[in-house]
């Protein structure tokens, strides 16, 4: 009678053990397929490459994959500068207008532009043929600046020196000059040749018009003299 009760506990515990490993087995399986749930193997296998590439299909997580080519031209175009955005409408119409306007303007003849004549100028003289003329007067660069005009309607050339140029004020008092742009000689019937006449301005404070005397050299056949030239402020 002792050793039926030794055997059946000793299968009551067999008993329990087994199904306490298989509960334990289970739930084990379980929570392993519940963990492992939407986890997939790489697929490795050659012919499915070859299908996703024949797709076109370059999107990889979420992510568009660039062609090489594509790269290769777009970095080119930065490097030569060619990288540029678009234009818009109002942009286009601008440039096409710019355009426009610069062609009328081409094709439109240039206007000569005369020169609007100080009061009390020109003031001339003339010698055997030769003009002189002063047109303006203007003060820039501390000096009075006479604009002066040459020219020989006669029939020999003439030569002159301006160290010989005299200019006096309205006083009689000597001014010191430079002369810039007049010609040494001048042919017979030349054309108008341009320059200027300096004087310091501290020499002109009190002085109201001025006087020119200049001869030809060395002959000093002619003698030009321009009296009054207006020089106030």
């Amino acid at each position: 009678m002792k050793l039926n009760s030794t055997v059946v506990l000793t299968l009551t515990l067999l008993a329990l053990m087994l199904g306490a490993g298989s509960v334990s087995a289970f739930l084990g399986f379980d929570i392993g397929s519940k963990a492992l749930k939407g986890v997939t193997s790489p697929d490795s296998r050659p012919t499915s490459k070859f299908a996703s590439a024949k797709t076109g299909n370059s999107q990889h997580g979420g992510l568009m994959l660039l062609k090489e080519e594509e790269i290769l031209k777009t970095v080119k175009a930065r490097i030569e500068g060619k990288s540029k955005a678009p234009k818009s409408e109002q942009e286009e119409e601008e440039e096409t207008e710019t355009v426009s306007n610069k062609q009328k303007l081409e094709e439109k003849p240039q206007e000569q532009v005369e020169e609007k004549p100080q009061p009390g100028f020109p003031v001339s003289a003339e010698s055997e043929g030769v003009n002189l003329s002063v047109q303006s007067a203007r003060y820039s660069g501390g000096a009075l600046q006479l604009r002066v005009k040459m020219q020989n309607k006669g029939k020999n050339s003439v030569r002159f020196l301006y160290s010989f140029l005299d200019v006096s004020d309205d006083k009689g008092r000597t001014l010191s000059a430079s002369t810039d742009g007049l010609p040494s000689e001048l042919p017979n019937n030349s054309p108008t040749y341009t320059g200027t006449i300096s004087i310091p301005t501290a020499l002109l404070d009190d002085v109201k018009s001025i006087s020119l005397s200049l001869t030809d050299y060395p002959a000093q056949q002619l003698k030009l003299e321009v009296s009054d030239i207006p020089v106030g402020r």
